[in-house]
């Protein structure tokens, strides 16, 4: 039986004995047993389980946090290196463009000061509170304008003209309404965010799909509710981009206020960086810029592991599933010549029949 069996097999591929395999295939069926189950290769499983929610990478907390430190190091090395390049180069005199060996050791020294604390201390507050304002004034503008078409042809436009605004045109006005006072900087970073904050919102629920909503109106979900349980989670990924635009906006801003808007009393980031080049001292200018810099890098990553954890729970990082891994190791071990495997394509027209086997 297993010599018909090969010999049939044999002669499919040498294009003979058609009519045995076809007399071999119909007294099979003949017998009433049923047709086998097409074969499927180790890679449409992997792929079709890849399918699935993915699960996080076991890596421990400590390797994750160097996983993702160690790039950020390596560019700021990187950084350092042109910079120091530069100065080597003479393009500049030292005293006026000094170098990260005289940066670097005033920074850190300044670290241990409790000045360069209070104004950092300050300057985050600013920072905080003007951007708590822009968030729940954008995200209210933002509903507003996407909930009601008229507001939109209105308003919608206004919204994206005061967003290109440079953040320094304000602050002449901030100053001639609330002289050189707190309340001028929170109203140059207020009105520097909360446009990218509305924007965000209203894109996002722009983007919501039709079908989610008749979806949710179907269930019962109405007025609030809808908003709450479908809409919110639907925008949220360009709510949170608007969110990270805002924050961004909000901290020129800022810096742009603190730059002009000098309260007696009141020391800060940018007003360090103010009395450094009154006083022409070039080294305090780049301990100043530093700080501004690693502060932005620093609020970077932190809205960077809030958008991982959410694309997490929407299944949008796939880096951790054992499923997408086999995948992967599959289709690298794929041989290049379009088999699937040692004994080559399998299937209805491969030139092998599966009926017998």
């Amino acid at each position: 039986m297993a010599t018909d069996v090969d010999a049939s097999v044999i002669s499919v591929h040498d294009g003979v004995g058609t009519d045995r395999s076809s007399s071999s295939s119909s007294a099979a069926v003949t017998r009433g047993s049923a047709p086998p189950a097409p074969r499927e290769s180790e890679e449409t499983l992997a792929g079709l389980d890849a399918l699935d929610i993915p699960v996080r990478s076991q890596r421990p907390s400590a390797g994750r946090a160097w996983a993702s430190t160690w790039p950020k190091l390596a560019a700021f090395g990187m950084f350092l290196l042109v910079w120091q390049i530069v100065v080597w180069s003479g393009w500049k005199p030292t005293y006026v463009l000094p170098g990260p060996g005289d940066t670097l050791p005033e920074f850190f020294e300044q670290l241990g000061t409790s000045e360069f604390w209070d104004a950092f201390a300050r300057t985050l507050t600013r920072a905080g509170q003007g951007y708590a304002v822009a968030v729940v004034l954008g995200g209210i503008v933002g509903l507003a304008v996407a909930r009601f078409g008229l507001l939109r042809a209105a308003v919608g436009s206004f919204i994206t003209a005061l967003q290109t605004m440079p953040s320094v045109v304000w602050v002449p006005l901030a100053i001639l309404l609330f002289q050189l006072d707190e309340s001028a900087i929170m109203f140059v970073v207020v009105l520097g965010a909360a446009p990218s904050v509305a924007n965000g919102v209203i894109y996002g629920v722009d983007y919501v799909p039709p079908l989610l909503v008749r979806v949710g109106r179907s269930m019962g979900a109405r007025g609030f509710a809808l908003y709450r349980y479908v809409v919110a989670p639907a925008a949220f990924p360009s709510v949170l981009a608007g969110l990270k635009q805002g924050w961004a906006f909000a901290w020129r801003s800022l810096m742009a206020g603190e730059l002009i808007v000098i309260v007696p009393g009141h020391p800060s980031i940018g007003a360090n960086l103010q009395n450094a080049r009154d006083l022409s001292d070039t080294v305090g200018v780049m301990v100043s810029m530093l700080t501004i810099f690693v502060i932005g890098v620093a609020v970077d990553a932190a809205f960077n592991v809030l958008d991982r954890r959410m694309r997490e729970r929407r299944g949008l990082i796939a880096e951790g599933s054992n499923a997408v891994k086999a995948a992967r190791g599959s289709r690298n071990s794929r041989p290049k010549d379009g088999s699937t495997g040692p004994a080559g394509p399998v299937g209805p027209y491969s030139g092998v029949d599966t009926s017998v086997v």
